[in-house]
């Protein structure tokens, strides 16, 4: 069990547990998974931003992890990264940001379910005053951990936001696993359905005493 995996401390942080996605007919014929417990937080920054963490603990050695020295392949999501997705509690309209333990990042914004506006990385005039995440990743005591600090320009227009956390993990055999923090009946993972995005952040939250 990982007490605390947040870096933002003296904030107000909401952990959780990801699990593993399994098809409703039942668990799939590949081996047990690598991964023995993934877990998320996010905080709400004094800026107006959202901090995220990940901690995944495990057989490293049986998973691809991007190294910031190798040539990252888009999309992030075909290899192992973390994302987040984040809306205004009754909007249809939301916003999906990966993370790739190489540093990478990538975020969009879409109208509704699946039908994507624009990607908030492609250059455009107003694209490139936004300020981009800060993203940090590493490897210490037997664990993966990344943390990211979204600024407000790239958030939803709303101060209350519903927040889904997941995580696409890659064995070494090219096998992908898919994780969040809930997973709607289906028979595929959908990391883009509101169902699975269990997480409610007040962005205006005060600094916790400590």
């Amino acid at each position: 069990m990982i007490s605390n995996p947040s870096p933002f401390s003296g904030f107000a942080t909401i952990t959780a547990d990801l699990y593993s996605f399994v098809p409703p007919n039942g668990p799939s014929a590949h081996p047990p998974s690598p991964v023995l417990t993934l877990r998320a937080a996010c905080s709400a920054l004094p800026e107006g931003g959202v901090g995220l963490a990940f901690t995944l603990e495990g057989q490293l050695q049986a998973l691809r992890l991007p190294a910031c020295e190798t040539p990252q392949a888009w999309p992030l999501w075909q290899h192992t990264c973390f994302e987040a997705f984040l809306s205004a509690p009754d909007a249809q309209s939301y916003r999906e940001y990966n993370f790739s333990p190489a540093g990478l990042w990538a975020a969009m914004a879409f109208r509704r379910y699946r039908e994507m506006e624009r990607k908030l990385t492609s250059p455009s005039p107003l694209i490139e005053r936004l300020p981009s995440p800060l993203v940090g990743a590493g490897l210490e005591n037997a664990a993966l951990h990344l943390t990211a600090r979204l600024p407000r320009a790239l958030l939803p227009n709303s101060t209350l936001l519903r927040i889904g956390l997941s995580a696409v993990i890659e064995r070494a055999d090219g096998q992908r696993e898919y994780w969040a923090l809930h997973h709607p009946r289906a028979e595929r993972a959908d990391f883009h359905h509101p169902d699975g995005w269990t997480l409610r952040l007040n962005t205006l939250i005060e600094r916790t005493q400590t």
